[in-house]
This record gives C-alpha cells, structure tokens and sequence, in this order.
C-alpha cells in the first residue's frame, strides 16, 4: 500500500486537484463557520426566550421549546433532505450550498440553545433576583450579571459541539455539497488510492478543526471569569 502511495503522490497532489481540495475545505469551513455563527445566535435567543416568563410571551417559549426539543433528536441527515425537498417543494431556487447551510443552523440553533439555557440556569437564582432588585432590564442582567459567570460553563461544550459539527457537514455531500468527503470520494473514484485520498481529507480536517479547538481554548481563558470569584 506504502509503495502505491508514493506511485501515485506526484499525480494526486497537482495544481488541479489541489485547487479542488482547496475549494471543497473552503466550503466545509463556510458551512461550519456560518452555519455556528448563526446558530450560536439563534441558540441565545431561544435559550433566553425559555426563560421567560408571563402568558404573553408563552408563543415563544412554545416555539423555542418545539424547534430545540424537536431538532435535536432528529438525524442531521434527516433533517437535511427535510430541508431540501421542502425548498423545492415550495419552489425556492436556493443553491444546495444554501440548502445545507439552512439545515446546518437549525441544528447548530438547536444543540446550543440547550447548551446556553445550561449555562445560564448554572446561576444561582439570587444573582436574578438582585439583579431585578437593583431595576436591571432583562438585557442588562445577562450582559452584566449572568453571562460573565455562565460563560465559564457554556463555552467548553459549545466549543466541543462546534469540532463535532465540522465532521457532520460532511453529510452534506448526500445532496451533493461539493465538501470534504464530497472531493474524496470524486477524488477515489478517479483511480486514486483510498489511502492516499482519505489521508489528505484527515489531514485537511485536522488543519480546519485545530485552530478552532486553541481559539476555543483562549476564548474561554480571555472571557470565562472565575466562578468562584
């Protein structure tokens, strides 16, 4: 196998199938980075919106409870082709990269929103409740009060969540997401050996998630305060 590998090294690793390596990582870390992005956003909103409380906003806190609740016990690649034949079903000439992407921030939404709830639930009710005595508004509260203590708690599985998610986008492929996997497989079926190509994907999604596990690592450092501080 060693022997069929350095064969075909010089044909495998040329200007072309470099650039289209290049590209398929390039759409792997967009689908993650979009995709966490977004869902980290949409995660805090609904993580907040359970938390409210009052009959008015129920709506919300039903919606929010029915999307995390739901989406996270469904396959990502259930989920995907729900995503898929309902764009095309309404219509909407969406690209699959969009496609995927949509599918991707639901679920990203989904698993952080449990997560942040959490993190901020890991408060202790007095700090709420002091908060609320000194005629903070629900805003200031979080910023000032509740996050710079959950922080310490949300951020180290978010950030595992996120190294997981960057392997779970190869089910993109499925509708045919030029990622990855996607390019391996291309790259397989051309001839290559499976050693040769997989091996570079490896390396590839190694060099993609690293960087974000020692950013997660000093983004918990530079903004989680102690919490027994």
């Amino acid at each position: 196998m060693l022997d069929r590998i350095i064969e075909e090294a010089p044909r495998f690793f040329t200007y072309y199938n470099l650039i289209f390596l290049g590209g398929a990582l390039l759409t792997t870390f967009l689908l993650t980075a979009i995709g966490c992005v977004l869902g980290f956003l949409f995660g805090f909103l609904m993580a907040v919106a359970r938390g409210t409380a009052g009959w008015l906003l129920f709506p919300v806190r039903a919606l929010a409870f029915l999307i995390t609740e739901s989406f996270r016990r469904v396959p990502f690649l259930v989920t995907l082709f729900l995503v898929f034949y309902s764009f095309r079903g309404v219509g909407l000439g969406l690209s699959i990269f969009w496609v995927a992407l949509v599918a991707v921030v639901v679920i990203a939404a989904s698993f952080i929103a449990e997560i942040i709830r959490a993190g901020l639930e890991s408060v202790h009710r007095n700090q709420w409740d002091a908060a609320e005595a000194m005629n903070m508004s629900t805003a200031q509260t979080l910023r000032y009060v509740i996050l710079p203590q959950a922080w310490k708690v949300i951020l180290p599985p978010a950030f595992s969540f996120f190294i997981l998610f960057i392997k779970d986008t190869a089910l993109a492929s499925q509708i045919g997401v030029v990622e990855l996997t996607f390019a391996g497989k291309v790259l397989n079926n051309r001839g290559f050996s499976a050693a040769l190509v997989f091996g570079t994907v490896l390396v590839l999604y190694f060099i993609l998630s690293y960087p974000m596990t020692r950013f997660g690592a000093w983004l918990e450092t530079r903004l989680a305060t102690s919490r027994h501080r």
